[in-house]
């Protein structure tokens, strides 16, 4: 069985006021800035199932094995493992990493026995679970994407000639790079605005610190200006990806994409916000390592459909261009199909949905397969295997 979700949309500031409402059709600019169209289950900002009414996850709750399947249940609990989103960023967002589900879970388990309120700005672990992710370009995509090698960002700092960059500089170049990833990450979350101020001034009008001065923009005195030094800046093209595993920081910087993850909103800061930075917590969670390759290229999986794969079992993400033949999409438990453009029609064992411009629809857990047929360009998030 099928049936078409309404999705909710999250006002963050770094959001654009065209994107989304390009895609549906909706006049632009809009009142506020669209960031997140969110397409799930999650507590934060479920989708509705639009036939009844119901939040998709009070729905997921009454009949977890009739929506997910006794099996995704039995893995999971009564909880759609995935969360789809189209991510629209006109502004960067914060330098981040998320938790690994050991700590998710200790973390969430801490902070609530100590009482401190969901919704409370200091609030680390809103959730007990972690929150792997996968963002595939829609459009040329810019994003800040793991450590580089700490020799390279030793070089780099070290040719600003900052004096207070020094002791910086000395641990970037340490022999092991996991210490070496550390004692910088360690100075530079913390350092000072004046010294932010001078590597800003320092890197002014040259020509390989452009990211610096467009930081400063945004957020003076924000350490995540120079922080920012330490990572991969990658420009993805339309089909490219990045997959972002626990513990790896990361900042997207601006573009239109569609990003998959488990159902999470845990987020450990490290700069480039006005939002709770916990340092200690976040320098327990990132994991010190070079991610010499940060971009993923599609794979085809089967005729007209392709996927990004990734080393978790929570979620799987399929694109379908579809031209005027059905084309078949994979997979066998629940889904939630996305329309990003054109109009498609996705028929699940004789139930079928028209879809178009950012609809999007849940299939219950079957063995019927989901046939699109239209013209369009259509996503699916399913559980991993």
């Amino acid at each position: 069985m099928i049936e078409v979700i309404e999705a909710p949309i999250r006002p963050y500031a770094w959001g654009s006021r065209t994107a989304i409402a390009t895609l549906q059709g909706r006049p632009v600019p809009t009142a506020e800035p669209e960031a997140e169209l969110w397409l799930g289950a999650h507590a934060g900002a479920p989708a509705v199932l639009t036939g009844t009414g119901t939040p998709l996850d009070r729905a997921v709750a009454a009949d977890p094995e009739g929506l997910l399947g006794a099996g995704v249940a039995e893995r999971f609990g009564a909880r759609l493992p995935f969360l789809l989103k189209v991510l629209a960023a006109e502004a960067p967002l914060s330098l981040q990493a998320h938790p690994d589900l050991d700590q998710a879970r200790a973390g969430f388990a801490a902070e609530e026995a100590a009482g401190v309120p969901l919704g409370a700005p200091n609030r680390t672990y809103v959730d007990a679970n972690h929150k792997p992710e996968l963002l595939v370009a829609v459009e040329p995509f810019d994003a800040l994407c793991g450590f580089r090698a700490p020799e390279e960002s030793a070089e780099l700092l070290a040719a600003l000639r900052v004096a207070a960059l020094g002791e910086v500089v000395d641990a970037l170049r340490a022999p092991d790079a996991a210490t070496a990833l550390h004692g910088a990450v360690s100075q530079l979350v913390e350092l000072p605005e004046s010294v932010v101020a001078a590597v800003v001034s320092a890197a002014a009008d040259r020509p390989d610190y452009e990211l610096v001065g467009e930081l400063a923009k945004r957020y003076p005195g924000d350490p995540g200006v120079v922080l920012a030094l330490l990572l991969n800046r990658v420009t993805l093209a339309p089909g490219e990806a990045v997959w972002m595993p626990a513990g790896n920081l990361h900042a997207y910087l601006h573009g239109l994409g569609v990003e998959i993850m488990a159902a999470s909103d845990n987020v450990l800061r490290g700069g480039l916000t006005p939002k709770h930075v916990n340092v200690p917590e976040l320098l327990r969670v990132l994991r010190y390592e070079v991610l010499s390759d940060a971009v993923l290229r599609p794979v085809p999986v089967a005729p007209g459909v392709v996927t990004w794969p990734v080393p978790i079992d929570d979620f799987a993400l399929y694109r379908a261009t579809v031209d005027g033949t059905p084309v078949e999409l994979p997979g066998d438990g629940p889904r939630i199909v996305l329309c990003l453009r054109g109009e498609a029609t996705v028929d699940c064992g004789g139930t079928a949905v028209r879809l178009r411009g950012c609809d999007a629809a849940f299939v219950r857990a079957s063995s019927k397969p989901v046939l699109v047929t239209g013209s369009a360009e259509v996503f699916q998030a399913s559980v991993g295997r």
